[in-house]
């Protein structure tokens, strides 16, 4: 019932956004009229301007969608979602930055820059305060109003009760409760009005308004309640099932459909396709220009690896990726040839816990590929990997597969995410974290998944990275 109504309210959002940012631009090209900048002789003619909003108003409103600002917001509260806006136009601003310089756009004046994006965030904040203020004023009139009655007294029709209450700015209302049973109700419960038992419900939709009935009843008792929910539908009252019957503790459900069949699904992992079609693009796009940015890089560590120690120049090793699946891992070779022989001698020495084997000082790796492992540069094949789809940018590390294989249980949840080249792990401290933790790390990780959450890791990647923490 709230998805239905919130994808109203993000339309409207969405449109209002949109404009706010449209007339943001038309502003800040007069308020750079008003205020030249001495850096340019004159005010270029706004048809040259207009070249940077074509861009414009799909990046922003890719930023905002990817930033989960077409969500329901009344959890977040009102200030968390200024916070939001203003983490939502500051990328779209370093992205739209970036076009400009890639592009060579010269005639683009910082000052009208500027302007429009203080002035983008100033209307998009005000917008959302009207319409924020605008849904309150109008839910509270009764005919915009959604009265529900709950056949049930568990306790999840009073925690339904009450998650109604919290949405009375979505024109939600509680009517009340029905009695599953057929006597011995009483006539208020929790302070709700108890308006009779089931087979009562025919004369209470009669002589009230009721717009949908929620059922939170057993399987038992749901079996026998069939030609109540046939009356609802005859008399177009949307009816709804409280689905308490299946246990779960993590997963999220949704009801979806595959030709016909109505389908009850639960997920421990994010669901969304068209975020994970977004996050492969992202993927694909960004290792094809790394690959061919860092091509200079390539060609020297395979010089230094050649000339310090004979074999390959990349290592290879069949590592798990989503779900189990099986792919060849890719590295610059830091280690002597022979080394995966070698590893049973070293057992001993490993400073983890569970199935991964890190060592201090490991005497199986080369000069340079201590140099590698340091700076991370023995990483940079891997690229190739997210390139063809086996890895993301961020997620869990990929082990290898008899490490994999060692790990049971709930630590196997790790896997049902594609996994990365960087995540949370390395970003906190690396080899320094025990796997117990390590593993921990990566379920936070997906439990929380955003693009948000990628990007931050990302940037927390660099200094990590230029400083070798962790490393070994």
């Amino acid at each position: 019932m709230v998805k239905h109504r919130n994808r109203i309210r993000n339309l409207a959002l969405f449109v209002g956004d949109l404009s706010s940012t449209i007339l943001a631009f038309f502003l800040a090209y007069f308020f750079r009229d008003a205020f030249p900048d001495k850096s340019m002789p004159y005010l270029f003619p706004l048809s040259w301007l207009l070249n940077i909003l074509w861009p414009i108003i799909p990046i922003w409103s890719l930023v905002f969608y990817l930033m989960d600002l077409y969500r329901y917001w009344r959890g977040p509260g009102f200030w968390k979602e200024v916070w939001m806006v203003l983490k939502a136009v500051f990328l779209s601003s370093l992205l739209a930055g970036f076009i400009i310089f890639a592009l060579k756009y010269q005639f683009v004046s910082r000052i009208f820059f500027l302007s429009f994006v203080f002035l983008d965030l100033f209307l998009v904040i005000l917008f959302r305060f009207l319409v924020r203020s605008g849904v309150h004023l109008l839910n509270r009139r009764s005919e915009g109003s959604r009265f529900i009655l709950i056949v049930g007294l568990g306790d999840d029709a009073l925690e339904m009760a009450r998650g109604i209450e919290k949405h009375q700015e979505l024109g939600l209302r509680m009517r009340g409760f029905v009695s599953p049973g057929e006597a011995g109700f009483p006539q208020k419960w929790n302070g709700y009005p108890v308006l009779g038992s089931a087979q009562d419900l025919p004369d209470i939709l009669e002589r009230e308004i009721i717009d949908e009935v929620i059922f939170s009843v057993s399987q038992d008792e749901l079996k026998q309640m069939g030609k109540l929910m046939l009356f609802c539908e005859e008399r177009g009252i949307t009816t709804r099932v409280i689905l308490n019957f299946f246990p779960h503790l993590i997963s999220k459900t949704c009801l979806e459909e595959l030709d016909g069949f109505p389908l009850l699904t639960f997920s421990a992992t994010p669901k969304s396709e068209l975020l994970m079609f977004l996050r492969r693009v992202l993927d694909f796009s960004g290792s094809l220009v790394l690959i061919l940015l860092f091509s200079p890089f390539f060609l020297l560590c395979t010089v230094l690896i050649r000339l310090d120690s004979p074999g390959p120049t990349w290592f290879r090793q069949v590592r798990c990726g989503l779900n189990g699946r099986k792919f060849t891992f890719y590295k610059f070779r830091s280690m002597h040839e022979g080394a995966e022989e070698r590893k049973g001698e070293l057992t001993g020495f490993n400073l983890m816990n569970g199935p991964v084997f890190k060592m201090k000082n490991d005497p199986r790796i080369t000069r340079v590929g201590r140099f590698l492992r340091k700076s991370s540069l023995d990483e940079l094949p891997q690229l190739f990997n997210v390139l063809r789809g086996d890895m993301s940018f961020v997620g869990p590390r990929p082990l290898p597969v008899a490490e994999a294989e060692e790990i049971k249980g709930w630590q196997r949840r790790r896997l049902s995410m594609k996994p990365g080249i960087t995540g949370l792990w390395q970003v906190s401290g690396r080899n320094q974290i025990d796997f117990h933790d390590w593993v921990k790390m990566d379920l936070e990780y997906i439990d929380r998944w955003s693009f948000w959450l990628d990007f931050k890791i990302l940037l927390k990647t660099i200094p990590t990275v230029l400083s070798g923490k962790g490393a070994m």
